[in-house]
């Protein structure tokens, strides 16, 4: 069985945003981490520049255009959390490139499990907006890459980061191409992803928010994987899962009120694992959030244990459906009767 595979770039480091939660640390820690552990037998490559179209699929011209010039002329803030540097145009295009080189390996069966970690996030970046600390969309970049250059058809995108995915949330909001999950806290930034936002037009149904309170750890998140996103995504069939893998929901971490650890991130990415080898389908991890540095290494190295493996460890059977999944089973159950179990 081919090894997994992890696309990196140094551009990473370049993306200057000091003094910022999202700084070059993130990746010198995640770097650091894994370089102790052998990089867990994963296959590095060097991530390439993503290519104008394919990073056109999801914004304008005029926009990177516009953000390529503004780095170019030194950069500032773009907003009152987006921060870009004469570096960060590359950085960004790299993120994005990596993106797409992992769906390139991915659906092109070189390997069945991959990951791309850099750094700008993406989740955030609307088509014609940076925000929230990201510049270009990666993940829906992957995903629209997947679907014109691959012909995927369907692509499920799960969002575990603690902050809602916005972006990726509104640019696949009217299109049945892509399921998008998202687990976040709420109330907090950025405001969006309540529960009755569900996609519009012939995308209605293929957005699935699930909102938690402020302090919910592993009980809530694990179930809302196991027992709500597994069992829809069984009944859509993707033809690739991809992962928004976010560890600021990690209860270190300084951004937000949550409690998952290390462990929870295990779990949720045992459930994303079982639910590719049922599908016979691919599964790639791309970096969002996570500004605790010593949380955020061991979340990426705990989902990567599990995600690259052949076969993933069974499911806990003690874990209990949350009240939180039982709501959502409910809510979801008219459109997706696959919920209910068999």
């Amino acid at each position: 069985m081919p090894r997994p595979v992890l696309f990196r770039h140094p551009s990473s480091l370049a993306h200057d945003t000091e003094p910022h939660p999202e700084r070059p640390a993130r990746i010198v820690a995640v770097t650091e981490a894994l370089e102790a552990r052998g990089w867990l037998g994963w296959d590095v490559r060097e991530s390439p520049a993503a290519a104008a179209d394919q990073v056109h699929r999801v914004h304008p011209p005029e926009y990177t255009r516009r953000i390529e010039a503004f780095c170019a002329a030194g950069g500032g803030m773009l907003d009152v959390d987006t921060v870009a540097s004469p570096g960060s145009w590359e950085a960004a295009l790299h993120a994005a490139g990596g993106a797409v080189a992992l769906v390139d390996v991915l659906l092109g069966a070189q390997a069945r499990a991959g990951a791309s970690l850099h750094r700008p996030p993406g989740h955030h970046a609307e088509p014609a907006r940076a925000m929230g600390f990201c510049l270009l969309n990666n993940v829906a970049i992957a995903a629209r890459h997947a679907l014109d250059a691959h012909g995927a058809g369907k692509v499920l995108v799960l969002d575990w980061d603690v902050h809602h995915g916005n972006g990726t949330n509104d640019i696949f909001h009217a299109t049945d191409e892509v399921l998008f999950a998202s687990i976040h806290e709420s109330p907090l930034y950025p405001g969006t992803g309540p529960a009755s936002d569900t996609g519009s037009g012939a995308g209605e149904g293929y957005t699935v928010n699930l909102p938690v309170p402020g302090g919910s750890g592993d009980a809530v998140f694990c179930s809302l994987v196991e027992h709500v996103v597994v069992p829809v995504a069984r009944t859509y069939e993707p033809r690739l899962v991809l992962v928004s893998a976010g560890y600021d929901a990690h209860r270190d971490d300084p951004l937000a009120d949550c409690e998952v650890t290390d462990a929870g991130f295990s779990a949720m990415a045992g459930s994303v694992r079982r639910l590719a080898d049922a599908l016979d389908v691919p599964v790639g991890i791309v970096l969002e959030g996570g500004y605790e540095l010593e949380a955020l290494a061991r979340g990426v190295i705990a989902t990567l244990e599990v995600a690259g493996v052949p076969q993933a460890p069974a499911p806990d059977p003690a874990l209990p459906v949350h009240p939180l999944a039982q709501d959502a089973i409910a809510r979801l159950a008219p459109r997706w009767p696959g919920v209910l179990g068999p």
